[in-house]
């Protein structure tokens, strides 16, 4: 997994440091630049280019930053504490989010980010990995009906980022 990140341009948008600090340490295998606010990762967007990039929705204008990394072609996983619930996730994979990982899996941050870089290598716009990995993670958290709410939303979903027996042996 470190080695499809190896090296890699990875933009980290959030306004704790703390956070910014974790995952740099956590992605020392890459060239990282970390923004606390939205100034500044708008000027980076515009001026580098990236491979990837990891936004807060909260405090930094996430949603702004995601539709700017859309335009750039930069691929966009959305990170999230204060922002956590259907209604965002929902709001994230619309705005072309490839993964919306809560903050309580930040553990987990280089795998998500493997499974990005992974599927963009083989010609897959969005993998759908990511939700059947945490799909037990968000049951829990909201409920076992959460998706009823956008109900022809996850249909769609489901369909189009059905997730293969491979994959799944793969997750476990």
């Amino acid at each position: 997994m470190d080695d499809i990140l190896k090296g890699k341009r990875v933009l980290v948008v959030d306004d704790e440091p703390d956070i910014l600090e974790t995952l740099t340490e956590m992605l020392d295998m890459c060239y990282t630049d970390t923004a606390p606010n939205f100034e500044t990762a708008q000027k980076f967007l515009l001026k580098n280019k990236y491979d990837v990039a990891i936004f807060d929705i909260m405090g930094v204008k996430g949603y702004d930053l995601l539709k700017l990394a859309n335009q750039k072609g930069v691929p966009a996983l959305m990170l999230t504490a204060h922002a956590l619930s259907p209604d965002n996730l929902v709001k994230s994979i619309k705005g072309g989010a490839h993964s919306y990982v809560p903050k309580d899996k930040i553990s987990e941050i280089t795998t998500f980010l493997a499974e990005i870089l992974e599927s963009r290598e083989k010609g897959i716009e969005k993998p759908g990995t990511w939700f059947a990995r945490l799909k037990p993670f968000f049951d829990k958290k909201f409920g076992s009906d959460w998706r009823k709410e956008h109900k022809d939303f996850w249909k769609d979903f489901d369909e189009a980022y059905r997730v293969t027996k491979e994959e799944i042996e793969d997750i476990m």
